[in-house]
């Protein structure tokens, strides 16, 4: 596992000045998700993802 579930995926070839995975990320911020934006450069798309918790080894 990757540690991180994808909620959403848009192109990277947007339309100049739209901003379409970073307007998706800050809604679901304001609704509490910690959503952030990576890219996949191998296909070329910008993803919205939550990472998973990491589990403390010494717990």
């Amino acid at each position: 596992m990757n540690g991180r579930t994808v909620l959403e995926r848009f192109p990277a070839g947007g339309p100049r000045g739209s901003w379409p995975a970073e307007e998706f990320a800050h809604a679901r911020r304001l609704e509490g998700m910690p959503a952030e934006v990576v890219m996949d450069l191998s296909t070329d798309t910008f993803l919205v993802i939550v990472r998973e918790p990491v589990a403390d080894a010494a717990a």
